[in-house]
């Protein structure tokens, strides 16, 4: 278990949660892992199916409590939240943010600048670790770059001028993509990023690391209170969890593009995991893509220290951090959301 926020996360498989006085207790074939005073928590989230005792739902809901369940995999289940505190107040402050360009410029900002700062170094750690194997010079300029327009978002104000600075990053970063992949080229190359269809490996394993990331991220805000489907950089549109996509911003980098990239240069995936169907289209296999979702789940473990709170946690617990985060800037909580920030 971890405490962050006054939030306790439950991440071991099969732990149940029951009531103690005031205390919540964690148990697992009836052995206790654990008991914290339920007095110090806003929130409890858990992961898995095994549940909690009706008394803990109860204790819970009438002292304001919110219990989140997910599955393991982190898939939103349900939520207990007690009556007096609700999410109408912190819902309300987010679509009334989100009807303004001006607020949501100022939310969308750091959103920006996280993914720019995060892709910016992703360039220099590889530029650290294998400067025989890729262009230094061409590394640091795109690093240059990417400082450069950071320097731009910090001071714009303008939603559409804030996309047109990322593009210029995404334009940037994705022109050296393709040297960080250091084995393996004769099958992995990324010429230019292709979605509907993925027209090559490379891309596939982007595009399915892209909806794991979003499908983890939305869970989490749902997890926090938050409605998933209206953000600040990405507009309302009918079908898109716009929010989710907005907090992937940051993620997206060091997140899902080091997990790939992690994959190919390990060998972990080779040509036999793809199959390419009469369009051009570039598809996993039926192993493969189970392989690649182990995968995700085991990057998930391991540890990380937050930039912001100065604590390890787990990747997976990255994207509920950064929403509770967001939730306490909204509430008023907190001066402004701080992105994730890798380094």
């Amino acid at each position: 278990m971890k405490k962050l926020l006054n939030t306790l996360f439950v991440t071991q498989p099969d732990v149940y949660l029951s009531l103690n006085g005031e205390n919540v207790v964690l148990l697992k074939d009836e052995e206790k892992l654990g008991r914290l005073p339920l007095h110090n928590l806003e929130s409890i989230v858990t992961f898995g199916y095994t549940g909690a005792s009706p008394a803990l739902m109860g204790y819970c809901a009438k002292n304001n409590i919110s219990l989140t369940f997910f599955t393991m995999s982190g898939r939103f289940l349900a939520k207990v939240i007690g009556e007096s505190r609700g999410n109408v107040v912190l819902r309300k402050s987010q679509y009334r943010l989100s009807e303004s360009e001006k607020e949501s410029a100022k939310i969308a900002r750091n959103f920006i600048l996280g993914k720019l700062y995060n892709t910016k170094w992703i360039l220099e750690r590889v530029t650290r670790d294998y400067p025989l194997r890729i262009n230094v010079p061409k590394f640091k300029e795109v690093s240059k770059h990417l400082s450069l327009i950071m320097n731009e978002v910090k001071k714009c104000e303008n939603l559409e001028a804030l996309r047109g600075l990322e593009g210029q990053g995404a334009v940037s970063y994705n022109g050296v993509f393709n040297e960080m992949i250091l084995h393996q080229k004769d099958v992995f190359s990324f010429l230019k990023r292709t979605r509907r269809p993925p027209m090559d490996p490379v891309n596939a394993m982007l595009s399915f690391a892209y909806s794991l990331l979003a499908n983890d991220t939305a869970s989490a805000l749902e997890g926090a209170g938050l409605d998933s489907y209206v953000g600040f950089l990405h507009r309302d549109r009918p079908g898109r969890a716009s929010l989710a996509l907005d907090i992937m911003e940051e993620l997206r980098g060091v997140y899902a593009d080091r997990f790939v990239l992690s994959l190919i240069n390990k060998k972990v995936m080779s040509e036999k995991d793809f199959y390419k169907k009469e369009n051009g289209a570039v598809l996993f296999t039926d192993n493969s893509r189970k392989e690649f979702l182990k995968a995700w789940q085991n990057r998930k473990k391991d540890k990380i220290t937050h930039p912001f709170l100065g604590e390890k946690i787990e990747w997976g617990l990255m994207p509920h951090v950064q929403a509770l985060l967001l939730a306490r800037y909204l509430r008023g909580d907190i001066d402004q959301y701080p992105p994730f920030l890798w380094k």
